[in-house]
């Protein structure tokens, strides 16, 4: 069954089609996951196999167009694209390059992601062959169209990672029966993940955290044999999802009992995320949400970059609570709040909450972090 109703496609395309004909692009052209799934509903495991690329292009009018290896053609079938075009996959010499190239034809101006937190998922070379041969085409960044087109939801979006949202937030409420003293870290992201899926989730592709005595080292490592021991704190980070839509949110929890330079460094985050929720709003610029945010640290910032980003179709979206960025937040627009600070040396803390922009105060879709820090 379709994870949207056809009207919500065509709507996508109606706005992509309007954003192009002022920018004056006669196509958008993508070969990214994210995208493909955005504007035709494919929605499949097997772009974990990097073997076969595959192309999508939406026309300033008309259909958009699928072009794909023949191994997907029965999925997109059951989507709203008819005009699908497919060739046998992998291919000697010619994988999909002449289908695309006679796609492209007539087309002057076709936008191409470029830009920050984009790919070319293609081989290099097909794409050089594919603009030596349709020179009359130039190629332009259509990055901030298309990233302005996803930033804002629909409320079928917004459904998807509400319920999303709310199943990790049953699954954290299970930390005392989840994660106890002697357990091993690996153990308890195992118990979590099951948890995770028996509370609902189709999958939890990402599930990062750390532990260790008041902090952590880091947030991206996977999780080792090393037990739990009583001062530890134990964090983890979710990115779980139902029908492609995901969380992202982490919760913080001690064992036994917990030193004064933890219990502090929580506080100080939950303050700090507290601000961020009392400013986001429509019209505030991300940069501006960003600063708010380290203004409440006191200096103990750490050197994650950033204090939160987009949350949707991909664990991480634009745009990106940070100095640099001066995107504008608007209603529909999904993002997290994730202030971090160094606890001790090489030692850190983070804290991320799950929010929705609204005309007025922002919509928690996560369940808020208690205000002091958790002690199992």
């Amino acid at each position: 069954m379709p994870d949207f109703h056809i009207s919500e496609f065509e709507q996508r395309l109606d706005r992509a089609q309007r954003a192009m004909k002022a920018a004056q692009l006669d196509a958008l052209m993508f070969t990214t996951e994210a995208e493909m799934r955005y504007f035709t509903g494919f929605r499949t495991l097997f772009w974990q196999s990097p073997t076969r690329p595959w192309f999508l292009l939406l026309p300033v009018a008309g259909a958009p167009i699928a072009i794909i290896p023949e191994i997907g053609a029965t999925l997109m079938r059951s989507t709203w694209v008819d005009d699908i075009r497919t060739w046998s996959s992998p291919h000697p010499n010619d994988d999909g390059v002449s289908l695309l190239v006679e796609a492209l034809e007539g087309r002057g101006s076709v936008g191409l992601m470029m830009g920050r937190e984009s790919q070319l998922r293609m081989p290099l070379a097909d794409y050089q062959a594919i603009t030596n041969r349709v020179r009359s085409t130039e190629f332009v960044d259509a990055t901030p169209l298309v990233q302005a087109l996803r930033m804002v939801k629909s409320d079928a979006e917004i459904a998807y990672i509400s319920t999303i949202c709310g199943i990790a937030s049953t699954a954290f409420d299970q930390a005392n029966k989840l994660f106890f003293e002697g357990q091993a870290l690996e153990q308890a992201f195992r118990a979590f993940k099951i948890a995770l899926l028996e509370a609902g989730a189709d999958d939890v592709p990402y599930l990062v955290g750390g532990a260790g005595p008041g902090g952590y080292g880091d947030v991206i490592s996977p999780p080792g044999d090393k037990p739990l021991m009583a001062g530890d704190v134990l964090m983890l980070d979710i990115g779980a999802t139902i029908a492609g839509y995901h969380c992202d949110f982490d919760r913080n929890f001690a064992f036994g009992h917990a030193d004064d330079d933890a219990k502090q460094a929580y506080k100080t985050l939950y303050e700090a995320t507290n601000a961020a929720l009392a400013m986001a709003r429509p019209g505030v610029k991300c940069n501006e949400l960003y600063g708010c945010i380290a203004g409440e640290l006191d200096g103990g910032v750490s050197n994650v970059g950033r204090y939160g980003h987009g949350l949707g179709l991909q664990l991480t979206e634009a745009p990106s609570l940070i100095g640099f960025d001066e995107t504008v937040l608007e209603a529909g627009m999904v993002i997290t709040l994730e202030p971090s600070m160094e606890v001790a040396d090489g030692k850190i803390m983070v804290h991320e909450e799950n929010i929705l922009i609204c005309d007025g105060p922002p919509k928690l879709l996560s369940k808020r972090a208690p205000d002091e820090l958790p002690i199992l």
